[in-house]
């Protein structure tokens, strides 16, 4: 929890609040649902929450832009980032139905009023998103390939809608394929934590 505020000392006392419920609910839901590696839940705050929020120090997403965390797993980085972007839409969906059953009980709990979690697989989504966003899901190409369709073509924040992937260790031969514009942004530029040492943040613009 330190971490969020060393990174993030301006967050208002509902946003802390909510960050700090995420260590009981995550216990307790990680007891019953594999949610994130159990040997890994001492580490929540600095792997999972703040990996999450790097999102959040190079996008400003302005309010009711609406984003698709794809394969959202544990919740992440949705939960996180809808934390930090409460006037932001998020929709997390996954194809294992009892990951969505505790991240939905887990953003209930929170208070959450801008998430919407489905048990879907994301091409059967017929709603169009500013941005897609996912955490070390599967190679850059293959979300590229169902995310695309998925994306509006009216931009409205600063940064033109895309992709935007939470990535580690050497990426050249899955990034090389790509023909779109994109940015790795090494995550160490933000955090200085060892364990972002090769972790990167790439957003594919559309």
């Amino acid at each position: 929890m330190n971490l969020i505020r060393k990174y993030f000392p301006n967050l208002n006392d509902t946003q802390y609040q909510q960050i700090s419920n995420l260590r009981n609910l995550y216990r307790f839901w990680n007891e019953r649902v594999n949610l994130i590696s159990r040997n890994d839940i001492d580490h929540l705050y600095e792997h999972h929450v703040l990996h999450s929020l790097a999102i959040a120090k190079y996008f400003n997403f302005i309010p009711n832009t609406r984003i698709l965390d794809i394969g959202t797993g544990g919740g992440f980085p949705g939960i996180p980032l809808a934390i930090f972007f409460p006037e932001v839409e998020f929709i997390l969906v996954d194809v294992i139905e009892k990951k969505t059953k505790a991240v939905t009980t887990i953003s209930t709990d929170l208070g959450l009023q801008n998430v919407l979690v489905k048990h879907i697989p994301a091409q059967q989504l017929r709603i169009q998103f500013d941005f897609v966003v996912c955490r070390a899901l599967t190679a850059a190409m293959k979300i590229l390939k169902w995310s695309k369709p998925l994306l509006s073509s009216n931009s409205n924040n600063d940064l033109p809608n895309g992709i935007i992937m939470l990535k580690g260790g050497e990426l050249s031969g899955e990034l090389k394929h790509i023909k779109e514009t994109y940015y790795q942004i090494p995550i160490s530029d933000y955090f200085y934590e060892s364990w972002f040492k090769e972790k990167y943040l790439i957003y594919i613009s559309i």
